[in-house]
């Protein structure tokens, strides 16, 4: 019995640093090339709404992607669902939406919060907003596919 519990035991020690899930707390390897992708997809949505350049925000998202914040109208108090796709926000930088954010303000602290073979979890935050994005290997590409966003107080 006992040896049967100190092989148990023994076991775990060669199967748990196998595991290869990120968290908050221990973070990606430097070498972790996977990490490095996700990372770099999330700095193309980020820096590409900051410079303005669509294509760049274009290559980070997946077609299908929804992005979707909840606020509460003022006058009611109630609960507002707004989202938009792709494509809208590919247009919206296209105009200059984060162009107008100066680049002492433009913030783009990015963090995996969590990552499972081809599904990761990442925060952005950004200048006046945080972004919880889910990324996707897709066809060999990390996406964006997913973003819940909150706005900051204002100051």
């Amino acid at each position: 019995m006992k040896r049967m519990m100190l092989i148990a035991i023994v076991s775990l020690f060669f199967v748990a640093p196998m595991n290869t899930q990120l968290n908050a707390q221990t973070g990606a390897p430097a070498t972790d090339p996977e990490a490095a992708a996700i990372r770099k997809t999330a700095l193309d949505y980020i820096e590409g709404w900051y410079e303005g350049d669509a294509a760049r925000m274009e290559h980070a998202l997946h077609p299908e992607l929804a992005k979707r914040i909840i606020t509460t109208d003022a006058k009611t108090g109630r609960s507002v669902f707004g989202q938009m796709g792709a494509m809208t926000l590919v247009q919206r930088t296209r105009n200059g939406g984060g162009t107008k954010t100066p680049n002492e303000r433009q913030m783009k602290e990015i963090t995996i919060l969590d990552r499972f073979n081809n599904a990761a979890v990442v925060k952005i935050v950004a200048s006046d907003w945080i972004d919880y994005l889910e990324e996707a290997k897709v066809d060999g590409d990390w996406k964006i596919i997913n973003v819940l966003w909150e706005l900051k107080p204002k100051s």
